[in-house]
């Protein structure tokens, strides 16, 4: 081809070769392969090149549940993910733990993601006495040898994991078992690297296991980088898995401050994104990675969707958490507030101005709410009922300053919360507001579809808001909404993103989780006119219409 369009996540240019079968000059079969051309390198002190441009992972893991859908694929739950994900500025998906979806590879390569493409979460050595050990010594050829086949013309994948924190990497034979898995996948595919995520960095270090892999990828263990660096020959360093920042969206804690393992009697953790686990870390460190040593590839983040399970810290007391809590994004696809810090950093076509927290706080009259903005701009300044708190500007005091703009001595009073952002010449760019809250009115519904397709399996994802009379989000309401569907289409499955929730996600009914909620609406195979309405107690009922073509 000459002067082919190159892919690569700004440009998911594809195209088509056709492959055609004669037998005595009659046509047989024909069969249709998707591509796309583009080029990768990884060089060593430089880092990652994608069509000759030096670049870094903008990435996150991703479980393979769809939060209340389960684990079973939609492709149109997939599509809304990722374009979420796209708005946020990701640019890469590490599939965690497990050989993706088919469905999911090729949105990646329509949609614009490089992929890292994963198998195992565990060898011959077991976490657990039902893993895949059991099967490990006769399979793990023949599985990698049909991942590798059924992926290798996808462009979006450009590097090859075998493992993730896999107890093997510690046993002195472990790096023959890692350079088994890697000389198949050089067998199968030569075009692409191969990375191990490790998280036993004294170990691999001695062993000989990180220095055996093309890629040495370490998870979490931030702080080790440049002993990393410094000691392995591949002069590169992969953020395989990164952050584990916990959040529960709406909920903000006091004082607002660095912690670890912190834990509530209400189980659920702080959006002032600055709680963490044991073993991880605040975004802000892994931002400093990237932007501070060429030699960092860039980073996964743990994870970009809260998921069923893990729910971290609260592992020895888990009752009645069932889902994680690490997500940019919430079991029921609303952003948290750590969305638009991620977006304030790897967005750089959109404007981002974020202010948290709420602004109802009822009992607290006087007394200190700190005021965090996440925005792509250099310097903003605070404003309270019209009253200044002075202008911030990002800086190197600690590694939060740099990409947060923080007023941690703000005064809470009812009324009015203005946040004006200025680029670097001092010139006012963009205003934010937020209000307290009233009585709560009625029920918005905003569908993130405007329309679906009549296939029996096209999603809308409508976001259901309980507001004040003049459309003020209440941010502290949990009133139960119950759900009637009727027309075109059928109701689906319904979250709130509250890790301790216990509401079942079929059922046409889910609690508000502080304001906010989604309900999912699927198309029947008929055009028509799918109606949806939602009620709750004491409030206005919401009613949308979305079309079915």
């Amino acid at each position: 081809m000459e002067n082919p369009q190159l892919w690569s996540p700004e440009t998911p240019v594809l195209y088509q070769a056709v492959s055609k079968i004669y037998v005595d000059g009659k046509l047989t079969d024909t069969y249709t392969t998707r591509f796309g051309i583009r080029s990768i390198e990884f060089v060593a002190d430089k880092g990652f090149f994608l069509n000759g441009k030096h670049r870094k992972f903008q990435g996150v893991c991703n479980h393979h549940d769809l939060g209340p859908l389960g684990a079973a694929i939609n492709v149109s739950a997939l599509r809304h993910q990722l374009t979420l994900l796209k708005d946020m500025g990701c640019d890469a998906i590490r599939t965690a733990h497990n050989m993706p979806a088919p469905e999911l590879v090729s949105l990646c390569d329509e949609m614009g993601f490089m992929m890292m493409i994963e198998p195992f979460d565990e060898w011959d050595i077991a976490k657990c006495d039902n893993g895949y050990h059991r099967y490990f010594n006769e399979w793990a050829e023949k599985d990698m040898v049909n991942m590798l086949q059924q992926y290798r013309n996808h462009p979006c994948v450009v590097m090859w994991s075998i493992g993730n924190e896999v107890p093997t990497q510690c046993s002195a034979e472990g790096y023959k078992v890692a350079k088994f898995l890697q000389d198949i996948c050089h067998r199968e595919d030569p075009t692409r690297p191969v990375t191990c995520g490790m998280d036993q960095v004294n170990c691999v270090l001695d062993n000989g296991f990180a220095a055996m892999l093309d890629i040495p990828g370490f998870n979490y263990r931030a702080h080790r980088y440049e002993e990393a660096y410094q000691r392995l020959p591949q002069n590169l360093v992969l953020g395989s898995e990164t952050s584990s920042t916990v959040s529960s969206r709406g909920v903000y804690k006091f004082p607002a401050e660095r912690k670890a393992d912190a834990k509530y009697e209400d189980h659920q953790s702080s959006s002032y994104d600055l709680e963490y686990c044991s073993w991880s870390n605040i975004p802000d460190i892994d931002f400093a990675q990237a932007d501070d040593h060429e030699w960092t590839l860039g980073q996964f983040v743990w994870t970009g969707f809260d998921y069923l399970g893990e729910p971290s810290p609260y592992d020895t007391d888990a009752w009645p958490n069932h889902s994680s809590m690490f997500g940019i994004i919430d079991l029921a696809s609303i952003p948290k507030d750590r969305y638009y810090l991620y977006r304030s950093i790897w967005n750089k076509q959109a404007e981002t101005l974020h202010i948290l927290p709420h602004w109802n706080w009822e009992g607290r009259e006087g007394k200190e709410v700190p005021v965090f903005v996440y925005t792509n701009y250099p310097t903003a300044e605070l404003f309270i009922n019209g009253k200044s708190y002075g202008k911030q500007t990002k800086n190197r005091q600690t590694v939060e300053n740099r990409y947060r703009l923080m007023w941690p001595h703000a005064i809470y009073e009812p009324g009015e919360v203005k946040v004006v952002a200025y680029d670097e010449t001092g010139a006012a760019k963009a205003e934010k507001t937020i209000r307290t809250a009233g009585k709560p009115h009625h029920i918005e519904l905003v569908p993130a579809q405007k329309s679906l397709k009549a296939d029996g399996k096209d999603l809308a994802y409508v976001t259901v808001r309980i507001v004040d009379k003049d459309g003020n989000l209440c941010p502290t309401d949990m009133r139960l909404v119950k759900f009637k569907v009727k027309g075109a289409g059928s109701y689906k499955a319904s979250a709130n993103g509250d890790p301790t929730c216990l509401d079942l996600f079929h059922l046409p009914q889910m609690h508000a989780f502080n304001g906010m909620l989604t309900t999912i609406v699927q198309a029947g195979e008929k055009t028509g006119i799918l109606e949806l309405e939602a009620t709750a107690k004491g409030l206005q009922a919401g009613k949308i219409q979305i079309p079915i073509k």
